[in-house]
């Protein structure tokens, strides 16, 4: 077969693991306890007792979608100014979604429909927003098509690796008192509204014209799309991946368990972010002008395949994925665009055939993700005698 089968994919002693699960996670932010809970409990008796928490969550993703298209039809280079109106649909869209987020495992308690599927489903579909998401935001911000979103899509990336892998060794998922997926959406939420009102170009300026005060903080020549890539990235170096780091340590002294072979999963996705800029560094790349949008949709698929089964490894008590395989078409690709360097010669693939081994590649990274997907919601669902999207029984309201 040219696909792994579905007990490949997860075997019956993972199933039979699934006894051993229980979810566990710790959310210090003080604007979601204080402010957005109790908008949440109120958003989740909206929702009719017969829709299935893992409908919500697809749902919520299906507005990010949506945005994405409006983006591609309106500004499709992502820098020039589309109708104000849709800026203020990626900041509803970004919204809702992370309130169906928020919203499902509240509905899946209140249903009494919980189980290890909507955690992975719940993360699986976090995973890949990360990558549609940030297409969003940079089509909402005037980025363009070029390292500006090249960036902010790493910078959405890397704290989630961070967190999943965290939340595989401690078994818990954490967010810290300042976090991406509270203040971080609220922030860009109003970032958004702010594109609408004063259109995307707004972020363009300089920071000595916007914001005199600041001005010192600042190379000269900064713009506000540089502050806000700047402090993404403060807060990723210095605060998300060092928490991580730290209690991935703590958590490997508490169960004896050696702190190396933790660290040493890092390097994975490590390559997998250097294959990234090895490609689209490259002089004789042209993903960057021409054809990012397909490419960060495509490696947002790969990712998705990392941290989804990551979180699978966590559900099921298995051990640490090895995804290397996954990560062979980006390593070729990288390797081809470069090799130039090595043979001393001219480009082995024109940028007609650059674009053409991308299709490709998106095109099998799409069949494989899905048939992934698929078998292993069916595995589940057989195992767990549940519907991934319907409740299939009728709900008994549990008090939260």
């Amino acid at each position: 077969m040219f696909f792994p089968s579905k007990e490949e994919y997860v075997s019956d002693d993972a199933l039979r693991n699934l006894r051993l699960y229980k979810y566990s996670s710790i959310d210090k932010s003080f604007v979601s306890r204080y402010v957005l809970r109790p908008y949440w409990e109120f958003a989740t008796t909206l929702f009719p007792m017969w829709i299935a928490p893992n409908l919500i969550t697809l749902l919520g993703f299906a507005f990010v979608l949506l945005n994405v298209v409006i983006a591609l039809i309106y500004t499709p280079d992502f820098e020039t100014a589309g109708p104000s109106w849709i800026y203020f649909s990626f900041a509803l869209g970004i919204w809702l979604y992370s309130t169906f987020d928020n919203v499902d495992g509240k509905q899946a308690r209140r249903t009494g429909s919980s189980s290890p599927l909507g955690e992975l489903f719940d993360h699986g579909v976090d995973s890949l927003n990360c990558s549609f998401g940030a297409l969003v935001q940079a089509a909402g911000l005037g980025f363009g098509l070029n390292w500006y979103t090249v960036s902010l899509h790493t910078l959405t990336t890397v704290p989630f690796f961070f967190s999943t892998w965290e939340n595989y060794h401690t078994g818990s998922l954490y967010l810290g008192y300042i976090n991406g997926p509270t203040e971080g959406l609220i922030i860009a939420c109003i970032t958004l509204i702010i594109s609408g009102i004063f259109g995307p170009a707004v972020w363009s300026q300089q920071v000595a014209t916007a914001l005199p005060p600041l001005a010192g903080m600042f190379p000269e020549s900064s713009t506000l799309k540089d502050v806000i890539l700047g402090s993404m990235f403060f807060m990723m170096a210095f605060t998300q991946v060092p928490v991580s780091v730290y209690r991935v340590y703590e958590a490997c002294k508490a169960k004896g368990t050696k702190v190396s072979e933790a660290m040493a999963q890092i390097i994975p996705f490590a390559a997998y972010m250097a294959a990234i800029y090895l490609w689209l560094g490259s002089p004789f790349s042209n993903i960057v002008n021409d054809h990012l949008v397909t490419f960060v949709i495509t490696v947002g698929l790969v990712f998705g395949r990392i941290a989804t089964a990551i979180i699978l490894a966590h559900v099921t008590h298995t051990d640490y994925p090895s995804y290397w395989t996954m990560l062979t078409p980006m390593f070729i690709g990288a390797t081809l665009i470069n090799l130039p360097f090595l043979t001393a010669g001219g480009a082995i693939l024109s940028p007609t055939g650059e674009a053409i081994y991308l299709c490709g590649f998106l095109a099998y990274q799409t069949v494989s993700y899905f048939h992934w997907a698929l078998a292993v919601i069916d595995r589940f669902c057989t195992h767990l005698k549940i519907s991934c999207l319907r409740i299939p029984y009728r709900p008994v309201p549990v008090r939260p």
